[in-house]
């Protein structure tokens, strides 16, 4: 079977730090947010190819990644699109890439910035004993979170219904952006966009269809990251670095303290100062500072602040009494 990687958003919500970089690549704990996923299609030996779904802004940045990467699979397969407003919507680029690439076989989707518990060959397990589509589900245990996703009801592990972002949700267990179709179901993607379906969120897909042939779910207990906020970044760093901190042997800490959830990277310092539950880029400079919950890209200097929840952009310069 092949795979598909979806790799293509913009990521606004977590601007300036993915302003100039895919969200895929923020780094949690060793390795970046979309290895994890490649790590598990790699050690599949039932996926032959791996088709990285990204936008012409991007291109380059995955082809260096890739040419520098441990992974022999993926490869990319570029939209043509620059801008947010000119995408076509995940339906409508998974639909091209299926014609463009000339995918013929069971096919796995995964969104690249999700950061799931379970290793992907449970979830093609679960999928070749069905038989069918599947999906798999997740219990976020909030129906205010539930309210942002692909809301399902099962019957037994058989979809019987699915909502996309309903308004009034009914349960918690929705829908995470990882999706198996059978061979014969691909052209059913097409059928979709041409009767003049909503081409954005999967989702809208998946309730379109599973009202026409048996859809599936498996569902899964521990953790599911859809990162697409600082909020849910952090989250998800926390979640890896499990109450630790992490500090790269080129970082300088100095008359500092380094609370938990920290990750500090390669060159950068830290001294006379507090840091909590944030990520610290390479080449950032802390002084004289308190940091909590704050995302820094590289190059930034930060002396004499008091700073919670903020997103700095790289190679800013902040500092208090200069």
């Amino acid at each position: 079977m092949k795979a598909v990687v979806l790799a293509g958003g913009y990521a606004t919500r977590l601007w300036p730090i993915t302003k100039d970089r895919p969200k895929m690549f923020l780094p949690v704990g060793d390795r970046t947010v979309i290895d994890e996923i490649f790590a598990d299609l790699e050690a599949d030996d039932r996926i032959s190819d791996v088709f990285v779904s990204t936008n012409e802004r991007f291109a380059e940045d995955f082809e260096s990644y890739l040419a520098d990467s441990e992974f022999e699979k993926p490869k990319l397969s570029v939209e043509d699109t620059e801008a947010e407003d000119e995408k076509f919507g995940v339906v409508g680029a998974l639909a091209q890439l299926v014609e463009r690439e000339g995918i013929e076989e069971d096919l796995v989707v995964v969104a690249g910035d999700n950061l799931i518990s379970f290793d992907v060959a449970e979830f093609v397990d679960f999928f070749e004993a069905k038989g069918t589509a599947a999906i798999a589900a997740y219990d976020v245990g909030s129906r205010e979170k539930a309210k942002s996703y692909g809301l399902v009801e099962l019957e037994g592990d058989r979809v019987v219904d699915f909502q996309e972002k309903p308004e009034d949700p009914k349960s918690t267990l929705v829908s995470i952006a990882c999706y198996a179709f059978p061979a014969d179901t691909l052209p059913d993607l097409r059928t979709y966009l041409d009767d003049g379906n909503n081409p954005d969120e999967p989702g809208w897909f998946i309730q379109w269809l599973q009202r026409r042939q048996p859809v599936h779910a498996f569902t899964f207990d521990g953790a599911w990251f859809d990162i697409g906020t600082p909020e849910s970044y952090l989250d998800a760093v926390a979640w890896t670095l499990d109450g630790e901190t992490r500090v790269a042997e080129s970082a300088t800490v100095e008359n500092a303290t380094l609370g938990e959830n920290v990750h500090v990277m390669a060159d950068a310092t830290v001294r006379d100062a507090a840091v909590h539950d944030s990520v610290v880029f390479p080449e950032v400079t802390i002084e004289e500072a308190e940091v909590r919950h704050t995302i820094i890209d590289r190059g930034t200097h930060l002396k004499g602040l008091d700073l919670s929840g903020a997103l700095i952009g790289a190679h800013t310069k902040i500092t208090n009494g200069e």
